[in-house]
């Protein structure tokens, strides 16, 4: 095995032969294998140990078991104790899902404070096919069904392509020594009965099982890279900035491509997280104005079209206020600026001209809110905004991020939109006042 690890090393995963390395160790078959080996072939490495203090005496012992290893082998070690079970319920996680948590977080902490460039982990191709079995029984897409990634952001699984058979024929070819958790023994957790009573009988009935499923999962993994290649084509062809914040796709664009449900759901799960797929799919033939969400990101359908919007981008409903003397203002869609002039010049859509003498100070700057009115410039008549913004297809996304420059309760600006005409400059008018946006 010696000889097929320092080819798998040599030619997939050779900067780990010029770096600086952690390996995690538990104590197990698999890690203090892992160990030995780069220890082999002198790569330069680090061992990090949690203690999860889950099993008293026993992970004490895993402990100094590896002080010893680690002190035969003359490396450094790093350390650490969790009091797993009050993690776990505080978050309220399971206890495997805690300790997942707890480790990786401690992971990264190390490469970071002692500057680790990459964490190994011992995971191997029977772990794969645990992940694959798991993941298939509680449905998934194609990334659940590829199995563990070999490199994921600083971790890297260097034993993957080897067997725990492999694993272990070294280990007594080597009179190495390990621990073993007892916890591993007991089949109330789904893995373990996998482990110990599923795959076992998959194997007796099909001698080459373990080899035929790496097979598979090379083919998945190839599938799974053409279908990105063709998401990154499509998402070029669908997805259409509308502003800085907020992207859209149109449907009956969409719909041209024949199946709406599958190509939503690769279009949106990586980049904005969204993941119930029946949601999205939905979202095609929802009524306008329905909306769903991510952690990130939210998702609204607007007539012909879905927009996608950052939350974090979400702008807020502060309210401002412009003192006369105030010649600059910072909002949430620029930069509002004041500035008193002579004679008019081209006005556009960023830029008013009003009438100084009429505005009441302090100025506010708000959100629009329902029942808000103006009095479009060039127009006598009174319009409600609710209307104004319908005649011009503002979106919904859009209309949240209208603001409104006001005196007192009158509206002056609907800010990037149309100025109020009951401020329009007029012959008599003595005190010209310049606002832009920028």
């Amino acid at each position: 095995m010696l000889h097929e690890f320092k080819n798998h090393i040599t030619n997939t995963l050779p900067f780990l032969l010029e770096s600086n390395i952690l390996i995690a160790c538990s104590g197990g078959l698999d890690s203090v294998v892992l160990v030995n080996l780069c220890k082999l072939l002198n790569i330069k490495f680090s061992i990090a140990h949690c203690n999860f203090n889950l099993r008293g005496t026993e992970s004490d012992g895993d402990e100094k078991f590896i002080e010893a290893l680690a002190g035969k082998i003359n490396s450094q070690i790093y350390i650490t104790h969790f009091n797993t079970e009050q993690y776990a319920k505080e978050r309220r996680l399971s206890i495997q899902m805690a300790a997942r948590e707890l480790r990786y977080n401690w992971f990264r902490n190390l490469v970071s404070d002692y500057q680790f460039n990459y964490v190994l982990t011992a995971h191997h191709a029977d772990d794969n096919l645990e992940t694959f079995l798991i993941n298939l029984s509680r449905g998934t897409g194609i990334e659940g069904l590829i199995g563990i990634p070999e490199e994921n952001e600083m971790f890297v699984r260097p034993l993957l392509p080897f067997s725990r058979e492999m694993i272990l024929k070294f280990a007594h070819k080597n009179n190495i020594q390990w621990r073993e958790d007892s916890s591993n023994r007991e089949t109330k957790y789904l893995r373990n009965r996998l482990r110990h009573t599923v795959i076992p009988e998959l194997k007796q009935t099909t001698p080459q099982f373990l080899k035929n499923f790496q097979t598979t999962l090379e083919y998945l993994k190839e599938s799974n890279e053409f279908i990105k290649m063709e998401v990154a084509q499509i998402r070029k062809e669908l997805l259409e900035p509308l502003d800085d914040i907020t992207i859209k796709i149109s449907i009956p664009k969409l719909q041209e491509y024949g199946n709406p449900r599958i190509y939503l759901y690769f279009l949106l799960k990586d980049d904005y997280g969204f993941k119930p797929w029946d949601d999205i799919a939905q979202m095609v033939t929802a009524q306008s104005g329905k909306q769903i969400f991510s952690e990130t990101h939210r998702l609204v359908k607007d007539r012909e079209c879905l927009l996608i919007s950052s939350l974090a981008e979400e702008t807020s409903d502060r309210e401002y206020t412009i003192p006369e003397a105030e010649s600059m203002l910072m909002i949430p869609s620029g930069t509002l600026k004041f500035r008193s002039v002579s004679e008019l010049s081209n006005a556009d859509l960023k830029t008013i001209y009003v009438d100084k003498e009429k505005l009441k100070y302090p100025l506010t700057v708000r959100k629009w809110k329902e029942g808000d009115y103006f009095y479009p410039l060039g127009m006598s008549g009174k319009k409600k905004l609710s209307k104004y913004f319908k005649d011009e297809k503002l979106s919904l996304l859009a209309k949240e991020r209208v603001w409104l420059l006001c005196s007192g309760k009158e509206i002056i600006w609907i800010i990037n939109y149309r100025a109020d005409n009951r401020y329009k400059i007029m012959p008599q008018t003595k005190q010209i006042l310049k606002i832009t946006i920028t």
